[in-house]
Parts: structure tokens; sequence; C-alpha cells
């Protein structure tokens, strides 16, 4: 059952965030974020007392990544593949290396804790991204769309690692694969003539249908080990240039995701940040925050510096954010007993600790110039 004083006490909170970031000028995903912690620790609202607050989170972040999949220009991408392969595995591996390296050399971590660290540290948060390209109007420039289609490698990288290097072999993921193809092969030819057949139809099946779409692929992906999010970004590339051609639809499902799902998301994150523990493990905390933003400099920026030359310190600031691969690697880790409460909790306040200050400093000090004329 929702507890109906909790989900009016979170919707009045998403109201004053978005006002919050009118006001100063920073990205709502990091004001909900913070409201999270405050709450989260003031109040002592835990997520996990609350399943419909997990599941509308869980959905928030399915349909965010959906729309992240489906503001990457395919044809930008094709136009740019060598400078998006080259920025967004350099933006996974260097950090990759250098986080699981020092884990296990210098914390003495285990092996399974240190490749956890790796793959949760070398993340790039596409819901961060997504939002402040979103909002700043960067998203269909060519910084914007570099970064997008760079991310994509980025975790396309990172669901690869986590799912060999921890996952044993499942029969339904090859299922996955093969719905994958068969949607990537069908979808372009016969679902833009029904959505031009449901223009303007009310009760809007055209939203549902994309969403059952989304939903039934992450069913499915799940039940084969794989976390719902990566196919989720795969089927909005897939559907990338069929919503460009269908904007009515593409505005409904940002309406849904950005002003009812994703708040959620982020506000919840923020409630797993633990005061007491950010207090206790603070120096390895801050250790580990610059040891992969270091390692994500030294990854992104000569190359970006080289291919992609302007707005380079930008760019790989926002390559250095994390926020739902990584606490998703985090709970995978913990879940299955690779990482202890204490590692889990430090990994994942590096985690959020990356998906604000890099934005922020992004924001203020870096933005394109371009931004808000696209």
């Amino acid at each position: 059952m929702i507890d109906s004083v909790t989900f009016s006490l979170i919707l009045a909170l998403v109201v004053a965030a978005s006002l919050i970031s009118l006001k100063v000028g920073i990205s709502v995903a990091i004001i909900e974020i913070l409201v999270g912690i405050a709450i989260g620790n003031a109040i002592g609202i835990n997520p996990g007392d609350h399943d419909w607050l997990l599941f509308l989170a869980g959905l928030g972040s399915v349909v965010l990544t959906f729309l992240a999949g489906a503001e990457i220009d395919p044809e930008a991408m094709r136009k740019t593949w060598k400078v998006s392969v080259t920025i967004g595995m350099l933006s996974f591996l260097v950090p990759f290396l250098g986080c699981w390296w020092f884990s296990y050399l210098v914390l003495g971590w285990t092996w399974g804790a240190s490749l956890l660290t790796g793959v949760a540290l070398s993340t790039t948060s596409v819901a961060v991204v997504y939002v402040v390209l979103l909002e700043t109007g960067l998203s269909k420039t060519a910084t914007g769309k570099v970064i997008l289609s760079s991310c994509f490698i980025t975790d396309l990288g990172t669901a690869i690692a986590l799912s060999v290097l921890f996952t044993g072999p499942n029969p339904l993921f090859f299922v996955v694969i093969a719905a994958i193809g068969l949607l990537a092969w069908l979808l372009p030819k016969y679902l833009d003539q029904v959505l031009r057949k449901l223009r303007g139809r009310t009760g809007e099946p055209s939203v549902k249908i994309v969403l059952l779409l989304v939903i039934a692929l992450g069913a499915l992906a799940e039940q084969a080990g794989i976390h719902a999010i990566l196919p989720a970004y795969v089927l909005g590339l897939i559907m990338a240039s069929l919503l460009s051609r269908n904007k009515d639809l593409l505005m409904k499902l940002r309406t849904l995701a950005l002003a009812f799902l994703t708040p959620f998301f982020f506000i919840v994150a923020g409630m797993n940040v633990s005061a007491a523990s950010l207090i206790s493990g603070g120096v390895l905390i801050l250790v580990l925050f610059f040891l992969k933003i270091g390692t994500k400099f030294i990854g992104v920026l000569p190359a970006s510096l080289k291919l992609v030359r302007k707005d380079s310190v930008y760019l790989t600031l926002l390559m250095s954010t994390g926020l739902t691969f990584g606490t998703i690697s985090a709970q995978f880790g913990y879940a299955n007993g690779l990482i202890d409460r204490e590692q889990f909790s430090i990994i994942v306040m590096v985690v959020i600790l990356t998906a604000i200050i890099p934005t922020i400093i992004a924001q203020r000090f870096f933005e394109p110039r371009e931004a808000g004329d696209a």
C-alpha cells in the first residue's frame, strides 16, 4: 500500500526542487539528490520500507535511460563513431583499471570487491548527463551529441563487464539479444505506420505502446540476469530516428518521465547516503572520488582535445559523472556478497559525489556558449 503522507511529502519536495533549480541555475537532478540526502538523514525515510517508492524509482531510471538513448542521433553517431568509440572506451577502460588495481593493491580489498569497484567507478551517468544536456539545450548540438554517444559506449562497456565478470551463462541472454535484433529490424519498418494511424487519438495509445516495449524488454532482460537499463538504452537508440519524426510522442514521454518518474529515482539515490558512513569513511571516499575523476581526465581529456577540440573540459567533466550504472553495480555487488556493507556505502557515496560535483563545476564554469541556442 502507498503511504499517502510520504507520497505527498515527496511530491511537495519534487516541486520545491524544481523551483530551487530555476532560482539557483543548477540541474534539477542535482537538487533532487540533495533533497533525498536531507530527508533520508533528517527525517529518516528509508526507501527499503516503501516498495512503491523503489518501484517508481526503478521505473523512472529505466524510462529516463530509454529517453537518453532516444536523444542519440544515429546519423550523427555514424558520422562521429570513431570519436564516440574512442572517448567512450577510454572513459570506461582507464577508470576501470585504475580503480580496480588501487582497490586491490593499495586498499587490500578482495579480488572480487576490487573488480566490482572498478566497474562501479568506471561509469558515466546517462541520467545526469541527459537531464543536464536537455535542460541547457545542448542535447541537439554537436558537443551534446558527442557526449551522449560517448556515454552510450562507456556504459555499454560497464554493462558488458558486469555481465561477463560476475554472472554465469544464461540461455535467456541469447533470447534478449534476439529480441533486440528483431525489434531493430521490425520497429523502423512498421511502428512508424502504427504511430501515424494513432496520432491524435484519445487515451494516448502511442505512449502506452512505447512504454510496453520498454518495460516488456526490461522484464525479459531481468529474467536473463541483465539489468533493465541496458536494453532500455539500446531500444532508445533503435527508436531514435522514429521518435524524431514523432515529436509530440517524444514530448509526452519526456513530460511523463521528467515531471513524475525521474524525481523519485534521484531522490531515492540521495536517501541511500548515510551521514554517519560519510563521516567515518570520509577520507577514503575523497580518495576514491579523486581517483575516479583523475582517471577520467587521464583517459578522456587528451582524446577530447585531439578529436573534439572545443568544450573538452566540459565534455570530460560530464563524462566523469556517475549515478545510475554505478549504483546498480554497487547494489549487485552487495546483493551477491562481493562487497560488504561498509564497502557498499563508500562506493555509493563516491558515485553520488561524482553525480554532483563535476556537474556543478561543468555548469558553473565550463558550459558551452551554445547552451540554450539549440
